[in-house]
């Protein structure tokens, strides 16, 4: 029994080692960072990335990751005029207002001309202008509860330090269900002048 159960707890650290290598392998757009605020919030520039996106008409994380998700992976699954498969990437982008926009960001070597068209009308491929967004991370996994917290974090953060943003939140999630350990979450505003300090 003790053999089996040794066996056991190695077969689940080799698992979760390899589910952790195949993480930290999944593109993110880059970024630069041009001003730390705390230890978990920072300011960043975004250059222009290119989306796969879809339009949601709730405003809750629990009514549109799964549906959002689901729309946008089946178009980088083969669900295009081409049946390509495109590389999975982080985070999964939900805009969050009385509609919700959620998006992957395509692999950096596609260019908007380069990718296939979708096959459903609910997904749209856009380019989104390069911007700057204050970023609060945190960890677990989240809900409506923890983003609507982590959200009033960080714009008493900004009011705190009068950085003007605008007040549509953005969450980032960097996981798949399946990922325990070291889960990666952000809620973001978009600041309204760039910073250069």
């Amino acid at each position: 029994m003790k053999k089996l159960l040794v066996v056991l707890s190695v077969i689940g650290l080799l698992f979760i080692l390899l589910l952790s290598i195949m993480r930290s392998s999944i593109e993110t757009p880059e970024y630069e960072v041009l001003r730390v605020l705390t230890k978990k919030a920072e300011i960043r520039r975004y250059p222009s990335l290119v989306l796969a996106q879809t339009d949601l008409d709730s405003s809750t994380y629990s009514e549109n990751s799964s549906l959002g998700f689901r729309r946008v992976a089946g178009y980088i699954f083969g669900g295009n005029e081409k049946g390509e498969k495109i590389a999975m990437t982080s985070p999964v982008v939900m805009e969050m207002g009385a509609k919700t926009q959620v998006a992957f960001v395509m692999p950096k070597q596609y260019s908007m001309d380069a990718l296939p068209n979708p096959n459903s009308q609910n997904v749209k491929i856009a380019k989104q202008a390069e911007r700057t967004l204050a970023v609060l991370r945190f960890g677990g996994y989240t809900n409506d509860v923890k983003i609507a917290e982590k959200a009033e974090e960080l714009r008493d953060l900004l009011k705190k330090e009068g950085i003007a943003f605008h007040d549509k939140l953005i969450y980032m999630g960097y996981n798949a269900p399946w990922d325990f350990i070291g889960r990666r979450n952000e809620v973001a505003f978009e600041v309204v002048n760039s910073l250069t300090n």
